[in-house]
């Protein structure tokens, strides 16, 4: 299986919280991500011009710098695409993290065992 890009990442927690908030300002975005507003900036341009969101002004806001970033249709779309791998991908971590941890315990179980005192 491929890793995915961190931008992958990026972009489906982007897409997450505006489809959950679409009012969301580009710092409350960035600090919702932990990021920087420029790589921020950088991410919904990206978005943008890959048709994935559009920008909608608020005709009614007293801040004419408001904006709703609205998911597309292709957007939608792109964005069940990146929770489908996103799931694959932890389902797989998931299960290599549960044979892990099931052979530390074995190895753990074992190394005790031999190390138990022998009583006559």
């Amino acid at each position: 299986m491929l890793s995915p890009s961190p931008q992958e990442d990026n972009h489906l927690k982007v897409l997450r919280l505006l489809e959950a908030n679409p009012q969301m300002s580009q710092r409350d975005l960035a600090d919702a991500l932990g990021v920087s507003l420029g790589k921020t900036n950088y991410c919904l341009k990206a978005l943008l011009d890959k048709g994935f969101i559009k920008m909608q002004s608020f005709r009614k806001s007293q801040n004419k710098l408001a904006y709703a970033y609205l998911l597309t249709p292709v957007g939608i779309t792109e964005k069940a695409g990146l929770t489908v791998r996103f799931l694959e991908r932890k389902v797989a971590e998931f299960e290599s993290l549960t044979l892990e941890i099931e052979t530390l315990k074995s190895e753990m179980n074992t190394a005790q065992s031999k190390s138990a005192p022998i009583h006559d």
